[in-house]
């Protein structure tokens, strides 16, 4: 079953893929259920606190009147970052299912484990590589699309403002 939830959450991220957000998906299950999903809208929205993560969070906790997620788990294609690591334990989740870790801003065991080194007051589970190639896939293909994307974007700049210089060159 690990693998159909994570599936699920990458459904999620190519979501945020479309929309030229870093492609992370996360989705919460309670017994067994899928009971909230969701994906990054941070450039959509113009807001640093719209993480996957924390979205899942949101939405699950709406859907059973209750900030404490005790008996759920959280499936997520990106290990996640300290924001939303103390997310998840302030929401008291069960447990994390990752699909690939992020070496730079990972809070969950890459850069630091804010769920399991601290003496907070819950402690989460965490289980890592779950469909791992998938997961990477897709964030190492956005990028590589996102530099060609930004990249022609400069190269269409650049000739129109070469235009423009060479029309006033020649008045």
């Amino acid at each position: 079953m690990h693998e159909e939830y994570m599936k699920e959450a990458l459904k999620e991220a190519k979501k945020a893929y479309k929309k030229l957000e870093i492609p992370v998906g996360a989705v919460i299950v309670k017994d067994g259920i899928v009971i909230a999903k969701a994906h990054n809208i941070k450039e959509e929205k113009k807001d640093t606190t719209k993480h996957a993560e924390i979205l899942a969070i949101q939405r699950a906790s709406k859907k059973l009147g209750t900030w404490r997620l005790n008996d759920c788990e959280m499936y997520v294609t990106l290990e996640p970052c300290p924001m939303c690591a103390g997310a998840i334990i302030q929401s008291r989740l069960k447990k994390v299912n990752i699909g690939t870790m992020d070496e730079k801003t990972g809070a969950c065991g890459s850069v630091l484990n804010l769920l399991q080194d601290y003496k907070f007051n819950h402690i989460v589970e965490v289980e890592k590589g779950i469909l791992k190639e998938e997961c990477e896939k897709i964030l190492k293909d956005f990028f590589v699309m996102l530099r060609q994307y930004k990249k022609e974007k400069m190269e269409t700049y650049r000739s129109g403002h070469n235009e423009a210089d060479s029309k006033s060159v020649g008045q």
